[in-house]
């Protein structure tokens, strides 16, 4: 009697554990291992595709990633058209006009779904496409874990709030990261995404006319040639976050930094006589150990409040849920 009971209790105990295990999956490198095994190579070939016919595409399907897991997690909401239930993020103020790549994802995901139909979240291709650009941009690479499922809702207001501006101060962007569970080294490795793409006049016009004592002269007045002072002029204007190598993924942003030359307030806040100088530093004499930190803290990041097991879904089409 008792042997029996004691069985059914372990029946049962498992039978949980199998429950609770299905409602908390782990994310891991090899979760589509039997399911779409032709996911990274298909991924992989779209992206470079993309990025050879316009290189700054990399860091625009990068910078969707950021996005994406700063707002509610990886959870591929930022992917997400407006409803008549909900306003989504593609219009909130740090995505408004500046985020785009939406349609290489669109592509990514019909080449993908063609593989392996209903597979595949858009959370997923969002986090590979990343890594992906980076590589073919001659960055790092690291193991992508996957197993991320799609929200079924997306939030204008968490958006503008849990993203940082490029105003923010070193001990604001410091907070926002912390809160996510990122470390201030995170926080600078991760910057480092601003070895390659553009910035719009409006994100960067209030230092170049106004932040004489934190920016170098010369740098200053040819970002002003682009870039004129009065809002509303110029505004969609673009400029290399850095002036050196916009389209390699490399070191020369710390360089940049170091000498003043960071583009955005947010950058220069990196090397400003504060707590982050001496990474700063590090970085830009030390490419190899950049490029390890910053592999690292993109998997962190990807760690971000996924959606597992049987929350959220796997969309069909990547705008708009199931």
């Amino acid at each position: 009697m008792a042997n029996s009971f004691c069985s059914r209790l372990t029946i049962c105990f498992a039978l949980f554990v199998l429950i609770l295990g299905s409602a908390n999956a782990q994310l891991s490198t090899n979760f589509y291992s039997s399911s779409c095994p032709k996911l990274f190579s298909t991924v992989k070939s779209s992206v470079q595709s993309a990025i050879s016919k316009e290189a700054r595409m990399g860091a625009s399907l990068l910078r969707l990633f950021f996005h994406d897991c700063f707002v509610n997690g990886c959870d591929g909401s930022i992917l997400l058209d407006d409803t008549s239930s909900f306003t989504g993020e593609k219009n909130a103020n740090p995505n408004r006009n500046s985020a785009r790549g939406f349609d290489v994802i669109d592509n990514i995901k019909s080449a993908v779904e063609a593989a392996c139909p209903g597979v595949v979240s858009c959370a997923d291709i969002l986090a590979i496409s990343a890594r992906d650009s980076v590589v073919s941009l001659g960055g790092p690479t690291w193991n992508v874990k996957v197993g991320r499922r799609d929200a079924k809702t997306a939030s204008q207001s968490a958006a503008n709030t849990g993203i940082p501006a490029p105003t923010s101060s070193l001990s604001q962007l410091t907070s926002r990261f912390s809160a996510l569970g990122l470390s201030s080294k995170d926080l600078v490795a991760l910057s480092g995404a601003h070895t390659i793409g553009q910035a719009r006049c409006t994100s960067f016009r209030a230092r170049i006319y106004n932040e004489t004592s934190t920016i170098e002269n010369s740098f200053a007045t040819s970002r002003k040639s682009n870039c004129p002072s009065t809002s509303g002029s110029g505004d969609n204007n673009l400029a290399p976050l850095d002036l050196q190598t916009p389209t390699s993924f490399d070191n020369n942003y710390f360089k940049n930094l170091v000498q003043n030359k960071g583009l955005l307030h947010s950058d220069q806040q990196l090397f400003n006589g504060g707590s982050a100088d001496s990474t700063v530093r590090g970085y830009s004499t030390n490419p190899s150990s950049f490029s390890s930190d910053f592999a690292s803290a993109m998997v962190k990041m990807g760690d971000i409040s996924p959606l597992t097991g049987s929350n959220g879904e796997i969309r069909k089409n990547c705008r708009k849920t199931n």
